[in-house]
């Protein structure tokens, strides 16, 4: 089947100019020594927000330095539902800290600008809708602050699969384009070995396997998984013709986060010649324990692709698995970038390491809660 239609609205090269102070500093003139940030707005999408390093550059050149935003991710969906209609990015300029205080916002607005974008050329070939400098103010005869973005667009077509359940119940997983579910492969959990292996349904082999190497257990005097001592997971490929041989592919921690919000923090890396022990880092988040949330990894760095995609040196999105909150019924739907799977083998680890992440939630539930059912793989277990 053919991947589905997703298009990546990136916002890059962002530098604030601010005119130079006089004293006493006049109306239109913005002298700051604090940090500037902006918000992003695209209609029906949250809201991001993005540090603004400032710029002494002269004239139209470009910045001496510059970040960028996280990026909008439009899936086929939002696509029709957008075709043909004129979609606005705005962006709001900032001075001071980020955050709110009693209340009200810590920053002081500078000013506003809007980029007109074109999503329905976006979907076939790469497009560029700004890329330079942006005056935060309409007066002639005053001195203006800008703002320095590129803002472009290009497809990001991705398989995107589902757990027909649970992963700990032994789901089929669909391949989802459109309307169509079409079943690919099965994911058979085993409580006593602490192993998920995912199978393609046509050939009934197993194609990859999440294994648990590192038990989650309490830290001493708590009931919690911690950071110090996190649970692991193994992502397996099969090696070799025999079906009991394995090559590590990549590895999981995950743990109970401490702290205001309640998170099940994770690191994933990819498993080297050197040993599952000496990784290459390729990502490290949390996840709210009471909302879900999203497992990604998105690097636009070429050592972290080249590595994941196995033979394409193609930089971008490489998957998105979603997390549902502790104690819900979760069905994780899985995010896959075209460039990233050369077979559906490929696919496969990137279900397990899903199927992992899933696991890990209830894995990191605290001790003094019970676990459930389907993860004990003996009535003594399920009691402890």
């Amino acid at each position: 089947m053919d991947p589905c239609p997703f298009v990546r609205l990136i916002v890059e090269s962002l530098a604030l100019k601010l005119p130079q102070a006089t004293k006493p500093a006049g109306s239109g003139v913005y002298p700051t020594t604090t940090p500037c940030f902006c918000k992003l707005r695209l209609k029906n999408f949250p809201s991001q927000t993005a540090l603004l390093p400032l710029s002494n550059s002269s004239g139209d050149s470009p910045p001496e330095s510059s970040t960028s935003a996280a990026g909008f991710h439009l899936d086929a969906m939002t696509l029709r539902r957008l075709s043909g209609k004129p979609v606005t990015l705005r962006i709001e300029v900032y001075t001071g800290r980020m955050g709110r205080t009693c209340g009200v916002s810590c920053g002081k607005l500078v000013g506003r600008v809007q980029v007109s974008v074109d999503l329905g050329v976006s979907q076939t070939k790469p497009s560029v809708f700004q890329n330079g400098w942006m005056k935060l103010g309409s007066e002639t005869d005053k001195p203006t602050a800008k703002l320095h973005l590129t803002v472009r667009a290009e497809p990001d077509p991705r398989f995107v699969f589902q757990f027909g359940g649970e992963p700990e119940c032994s789901p089929v997983v669909f391949q989802i384009q459109g309307n169509i579910r079409q079943p690919v492969f099965s994911c058979k959990f085993s409580a006593d070995r602490s192993r998920s292996r995912v199978e393609k349904l046509d050939l009934g082999s197993p194609v990859a396997a999440a294994s648990m190497i590192t038990p989650f257990v309490p830290s001493p005097g708590s009931d919690r998984v911690s950071r110090s001592n996190p649970g692991a997971w193994l992502i397996l490929r099969p090696h070799g013709f025999s079906v009991s041989s394995w090559k590590p592919w990549g590895r999981l921690e995950a743990w109970r986060e401490r702290g205001p919000i309640d998170g099940l923090g994770y690191k994933f890396e990819l498993v080297t010649e050197n040993g599952p022990t000496n990784g290459i880092p390729i990502a490290e988040a949390t996840l709210s324990v009471k909302k879900g949330g999203q497992f990604c990894i998105d690097k636009r760095d070429s050592r972290y692709s080249s590595a994941l995609s196995l033979r394409s040196p193609v930089k971008g999105f490489v998957m998105g698995s979603t997390v549902e909150a502790e104690g819900k019924v979760s069905k994780p739907m899985v995010q896959v970038g075209m460039q990233h799977v050369t077979c559906m083998a490929d696919a496969a680890l990137f279900i397990a390491l899903s199927a992992a992440i899933d696991l890990s939630m209830d894995a990191c539930r605290l001790f003094s809660r019970k676990l459930r059912k389907e993860l004990c793989h003996d009535e003594q277990d399920s009691s402890s």
